[in-house]
C-alpha cells in the first residue's frame, strides 16, 4: 500500500509541472496586463511597477524565477492586493470555499444515495423513472441557471431564505450549497443505482434473502457497502470539482471565498494569483483522487489484496 501511495505521488509531479508551465505561459498570452486596467499612469511609473514585479525581464527568466520561488513555498505577491502574498490570500479565502464544498458534498451524498437506492429497489417502474429523470435534469442544468432560479423561487417569491452572503444571516448557506451540490447529487444517484443493481443480483444477496432477513437489513447491511464503492471512487474528483467549480456559485451568492479572488484575478490579469490558485486547486485534485482510491480499495477486499500484492 505504501508503494502504491509513493508511486501515485511521484506521478503527480510531472502533472503539476505541466499545469504550472501551461498556465504560466497562457496567462501571459491574454490581452492586457496587470496594470492596464488601472488609471493611466506615466510610462516611468509603469516601468517602475514592472521592475518591482520582475515583469521587465524576458519571459523565460520570469518563468525560471517563478519556479525557483515556488520550490521554496513562495507563490509571489499579488499584483492587485499590495502587501499581500498569494498564499495568504488563498489561506484567507479557502476555508469558506472548503466549507461550501463540504456542505454541497453532504447534500449531494444524501440526495444522490437515497435516490439511487430507491430507484434500484424497483427498476423499470415509476419508482425508478422519477428519481432518475430528476437526476438527468440535475446533470443538464448548469449552476449559473439553477442558482438564480432558486433565488427567485425561495428567496424572492417565497422569502424563506436569504439570497446572498455567508454566515451573516440564518439560512444563507442553504441555497449556495444546494446549487453547488445538485449536479453531483445527480451523478451520485446514477452511480448508486447502477451499483445497487449489480450488487442485488449477487449470490450472497439471494442467500441473505433466503435466510428470511428483512429487506431493509439486506439493503442496509449487505448490499449498500458494495453498492457504494463506485460512489466512493467518485468522491475525490467530486470534492475537488466542488472546490474548483464553486467560483460561479460564490459570484452569484456573493460569498467571500477563494472564487472571489480567482475571478477578480482573471479580470485584473493578476498573474501570480491566477497561477497560485490554479496550482493549489490542481494539488487538491491530485490528493483527493488519491484519497478516494485508497478509500475505495479499503471497501473492496479484492482491490485491497491486489494492491497489497503489488506492494
Amino acid at each position: 500500500m505504501s508503494r502504491f501511495i509513493v508511486i501515485r505521488l511521484l506521478q503527480a509531479i510531472p502533472v503539476l509541472f505541466v499545469v504550472i508551465t501551461v498556465t504560466f505561459f497562457l496567462v501571459r498570452q491574454a490581452p492586457g496586463g496587470p496594470f492596464d486596467a488601472d488609471k493611466p499612469v506615466i510610462p516611468a511609473v509603469k516601468r517602475a511597477l514592472e521592475a518591482k514585479y520582475n515583469l521587465d525581464q524576458p519571459l523565460w527568466q520570469q518563468y525560471t524565477s517563478y519556479l525557483g520561488d515556488l520550490l521554496q513555498g513562495d507563490m509571489g505577491p499579488s499584483f492587485k492586493y499590495p502587501g499581500w502574498a498569494v498564499q495568504d490570500l488563498i489561506a484567507s479565502g479557502f476555508p469558506v470555499t472548503a466549507e461550501l464544498g463540504l456542505y454541497a458534498l453532504l447534500i449531494a451524498l444524501f440526495i444522490g444515495v437515497l435516490a439511487g437506492v430507491i430507484a434500484a429497489l424497483k427498476p423499470n417502474t415509476l419508482q425508478d423513472y422519477l428519481p432518475m429523470s430528476a437526476a438527468m435534469i440535475g446533470i443538464c442544468m448548469p449552476t449559473f441557471l439553477l442558482g438564480p432560479l432558486l433565488v427567485l423561487i425561495f428567496g424572492i417569491w417565497l422569502d424563506w431564505v436569504p439570497v446572498s452572503g455567508w454566515g451573516d444571516l440564518p439560512g444563507d448557506k442553504i441555497l449556495p450549497s444546494i446549487t453547488l451540490g445538485a449536479a453531483y447529487a445527480a451523478y451520485i444517484a446514477r452511480l448508486s443505482r447502477s451499483g445497487m443493481l449489480e450488487v442485488m443480483s449477487q449470490d450472497y444477496i439471494r442467500t441473505a434473502r433466503a435466510k428470511g432477513l428483512p429487506e431493509s437489513v439486506v439493503v442496509a447491511k449487505h448490499a449498500l457497502r458494495g453498492a457504494l464503492i463506485p460512489v466512493v471512487a467518485f468522491l475525490g474528483p467530486a470534492f475537488a470539482g466542488l472546490l474548483s467549480g464553486s467560483f460561479v456559485v460564490e459570484t452569484i451568492f456573493q460569498i467571500p471565498g477563494l472564487g472571489r479572488f480567482y475571478v477578480q484575478a482573471a479580470f485584473n490579469r493578476d498573474y501570480t494569483m491566477i497561477l497560485g490558485t490554479t496550482i493549489f486547486l490542481s494539488t487538491l485534485i491530485v490528493l483527493f483522487n488519491l484519497l478516494s482510491d485508497l478509500l475505495a480499495n479499503w471497501m473492496n477486499p479484492r482491490l485491497r489484496q491486489k494492491i497489497g500484492g503489488k506492494a
